[in-house]
């Protein structure tokens, strides 16, 4: 049993990074902040605010969840703080141990190999299974982009199977009578979103540098488009709007928090660029952090002219800040939102996909996974293998996938690696208490509990079927660990050996 737990030691994970075929060295500070950017602001801002203001009700009047209202800013502001605990924690692991692991690598050394293959496998459902998400909204934004300039794909080639089969809008359920059927299957594909996966997967075989540098353009378009939102959306803000404030008490905030969530998810994704940093001491820190704050200030100010533009019931669409400036008679800027829009998801897609080769690459090279997926390209020194794996996973999933099944799934995911790094950084002061530590944790103890304690806390305002689906998904992977990687262990193969 003790061997399920025994802990990595810190000089081998840095000693991995080491390795003459390592990954390669090309980010600074600036870098990993408009990475964090890149990865927060995105399919959440865009989509997910509509529902966490105003609250999900089914035709039959049940009530699935309950809005924020104008009190969405809170939510924000609420959120903003659970993340900060959990981003100081991840700030000290990472210039500590500056692997491209993530939290995997930080679970391995201060919790131990079992717990470090659970995050591993959860981290799958914030990386791949929410780039899925992503990928939908995203085809749903392009197309709205080209109908306004005259350009329609047929529906059967914008709606996947499974969002056809879930949908309670009449229209969309009818392509299962009118699409193309084949050997009476009915041909429902999500072609946009499959073609933007493959070139963003193409992208990121290519190198760090050109996808740097591809997310940094992406993130000062996505940027000026929100401020032009808030320029224009607080010339005609009405302050009636804001009445009432919290018309569902702390109990909306709570569950807008838990859906919002979506918005926040992706700051931890510059911590596997780790292996790719320079001088990742002191840049993951600044990086993590002023990203985290830079999206957070945004947040707040968005959603504060949004729930004031108009009445917040109004916002409940798959593009609130369209829908918001097409019911405030701003029908002629919609289309400069929708594009902002398609190209801040794209920069999301990028980042995702980037973040989830690498564990896989962490993982495979701890024995945990087969060696193949620990490979890097020799002249691009990128993990070709996995980063094409991934982007063939996603993409097929979005090709007939529905984005509303992969939102809660998604959340309570990233929510479980934040509990665990928040445990994770309080242990290892106690086992390794004399380690350098570039960046500290202040008053880490009552840091980290709260930490972990607020996320289960917004874990708490998911549906019970998040629940359900995520312990399955826990439940495979621990079949997976035993199948495989507990036999092919490095690091218990290595304490095997006779002395």
């Amino acid at each position: 049993m003790s061997q399920l737990f025994q802990r990595k030691p810190i000089a081998e994970l840095i000693h991995d990074t080491e390795a003459a075929q390592g990954l390669k060295r090309e980010l600074g500070a600036g870098d990993l902040i408009m990475l964090a950017i890149g990865a927060v602001i995105g399919a959440g801002i865009f989509s997910s605010i509509g529902t966490a203001a105003a609250g999900q009700v089914l035709p039959d009047g049940t009530v699935v969840r309950y809005g924020a209202g104008p009190a969405l800013v809170v939510s924000f502001v609420l959120l903003g703080v659970v993340c900060s605990f959990a981003a100081l924690c991840y700030a000290e692991l990472a210039a500590m141990i500056p692997q491209a692991g993530s939290a995997y690598a930080y679970s391995y050394a201060t919790l131990g190999e079992l717990v470090a293959w659970i995050i591993g496998w959860d981290l799958i459902l914030e990386y791949a299974v929410g780039n899925v998400a992503v990928a939908i909204a995203w085809s749903g934004y392009f197309g709205s982009l080209l109908s306004g300039v005259g350009i329609n794909f047929p529906e059967w080639t914008v709606h996947g199977y499974r969002e056809v089969l879930l949908s309670s809008d009449p229209k969309i359920q009818g392509l299962m009578q009118t699409a193309p059927h084949l050997a009476g299957v009915p041909i429902l594909v999500n072609i946009p979103a499959f073609v933007i996966v493959a070139l963003i997967t193409w992208l990121l075989v290519l190198g760090v540098r050109e996808s740097a540098r591809a997310n940094n353009i992406l993130v000062v378009i996505k940027l000026a488009v929100l401020a032009f939102f808030v320029v224009i959306g607080a010339r005609h803000i009405d302050v009636r709007n804001y009445h009432p404030f919290a018309p569902n008490g702390f109990r909306g905030i709570h569950q807008g928090a838990a859906i919002v969530f979506f918005a926040y998810i992706g700051f931890d994704a510059i911590s596997t660029a780790a292996e790719e940093t320079r001088n990742p001491q002191r840049n993951m820190p600044l990086g993590i952090l002023g990203g985290l704050a830079v999206c957070t200030v945004i947040y707040v100010i968005v959603g504060a002219v949004a729930t004031g533009l108009v009445p917040y019931k109004q916002l409940l669409a798959n593009d609130p800040l369209s829908q918001a400036f097409n019911v405030a008679g701003l029908t002629r800027f919609s289309w400069i939102i929708s594009l902002g829009a398609v190209i801040s998801m794209s920069a999301v897609l990028l980042v995702f996909q980037y973040g989830q080769p690498r564990i896989f690459f962490a993982m495979a090279r701890d024995g945990l996974l087969p060696p193949w997926a620990a490979r890097v390209h020799g002249k691009y020194r990128t993990p070709h293998i996995t980063t094409i794996l991934t982007g063939v996973f996603v993409a097929l999933w979005s090709l007939i996938g529905d984005a509303g099944e992969t939102y809660d799934l998604t959340n309570i995911g990233t929510l479980f690696a934040f509990v665990l790094v928040c445990i994770g950084v309080i242990v290892l002061r106690k086992t390794d208490p004399k380690r350098h530590r570039p960046f500290r944790v202040p008053f880490v103890s009552v840091v980290g509990v709260l930490g972990a304690a607020a996320c289960i806390f917004v874990m708490f305002g998911l549906p019970r079927e998040a629940w359900v689906r995520f312990g399955i998904w826990l439940v495979i992977g621990l079949v997976l660990y035993f199948a495989y990687g507990y036999r092919r262990s490095r690091l218990r193969s290595a304490s095997r050996l006779p002395a």
